[in-house]
């Protein structure tokens, strides 16, 4: 594939996508494209479906369970504002497959921001070439995060036994 971005869960299943971070259950753990927010992380569900409802009862649980825990390994690498303020979003309003945003939220963000959605961000902010993901930039916290997600997995297996 050309442009890996054009089909994002086709490409982590072939390998292609250099931004997944685990292979779990019900997708692909990947870091976002743009990091104004350190940490910002999505759950692709693969195999890929439009809605969170076109799962099956047990699909869905495992869907929203690990995306629980990728906000658990965000929380633990990248210490957002406050106990637990992580923010979860399930849209799907411009790609159509379904996929979970997480979102650690700081202490430093501009307050007008604080109360609402990430996306109230300005256009320039997800464009803005100093916070596209880049392997120098953000390595180290991406292996930090792909070695939370695992021990956080690891643990959760362990507990269903």
């Amino acid at each position: 594939m050309e442009d890996w971005r054009q089909d994002r869960i086709g490409a982590a299943e072939r390998g292609e996508n250099p931004t997944v971070l685990v292979q779990l259950t019900s997708g692909f753990a990947v870091i976002g494209d743009t990091q104004f927010l350190p940490g910002y992380c999505l759950l692709l569900a693969s195999p890929r479906v439009n809605h969170l409802t076109d799962l099956p009862l047990n699909r869905r649980c495992a869907f929203l369970r690990e995306m629980s825990l990728l906000g658990e390994a965000i929380e633990a690498v990248c210490r957002p504002r406050g106990l637990q303020r992580v923010n979860y979003e399930i849209l799907g309003n411009t790609d159509a497959y379904l996929q979970a945003h997480v979102f650690p939220r700081y202490d430093w963000e501009p307050v007008e921001y604080v109360g609402t959605t990430v996306f109230r961000y300005p256009p320039n902010k997800w464009s803005d070439a100093r916070y596209q993901l880049s392997e120098e930039t953000h390595g180290p916290l991406r292996a930090e995060l792909t070695d939370a997600l695992r021990r956080l997995v690891g643990a959760q297996r362990v507990e269903e036994t």
